[in-house]
C-alpha cells in the first residue's frame, strides 16, 4: 500500500509531463495525452482497490502464511524494477541525443570519432549503473 502511495505522485508527475516533454512531436502529444490519463486511470483503479481492501478472514490469514516470506521481498523486487526501468529509459534517451550529435561530428571531422565515442559510451554507463543496483537488490531480496 506505501507503494502506492509513494508512487501516485510519480505517476501523476508523470502524466502531467509528457505532453510537455511531446511538444517537439505535433502529432505524438494526443497519442501521449491519452496514454497519460489512462495510466492514471488505472493506478488510481488500483489504489483505491488496495485502500478499499477489508482485513483477510482467518482462514486466509492462515493460507497466506505460508507466502508470507515472498510477500516481504515485493517492495525490492519493484524497487529493482524501477531502477532498471528508469536508467534503461535514461540511458536510450541519452544516446539518442549524443549518438546524433556524434554522427552529426563525424561527418564533418572524421578523426574525432574516438572522442565521440567515448561520450555515447558514458551515456550507455546509465543503462550498466541501473542494472548494478537491480542485481544488488534483488540479491538483498
Amino acid at each position: 500500500m506505501s507503494a502506492w502511495l509513494i508512487g501516485l505522485p510519480l505517476i501523476i508527475g508523470a502524466a502531467a509531463l509528457a505532453p510537455l516533454a511531446a511538444r517537439r512531436w505535433r502529432r505524438g502529444v494526443t497519442v501521449l495525452t491519452v496514454i497519460g490519463v489512462l495510466l492514471l486511470a488505472g493506478a488510481v483503479v488500483l489504489l483505491l482497490a488496495a485502500a478499499t481492501a477489508g482485513s483477510a478472514s482467518a482462514a486466509a490469514t492462515a493460507a497466506a502464511a505460508g507466502t508470507a516470506a515472498s510477500g516481504g521481498n515485493t517492495g525490492a523486487l519493484i524497487g529493482a524494477g524501477i531502477a532498471v526501468a528508469g536508467s534503461s529509459i535514461g540511458a536510450g534517451i541519452a544516446v539518442a541525443y549524443t549518438g546524433a550529435a556524434a554522427l552529426a561530428i563525424m561527418s564533418e571531422r572524421p578523426e574525432l570519432f574516438g572522442r565521440a565515442m567515448v561520450i555515447v559510451g558514458l551515456a550507455e554507463g546509465i543503462a550498466i549503473y541501473g542494472l548494478v543496483v537491480g542485481i544488488i537488490l534483488i540479491g538483498k531480496a
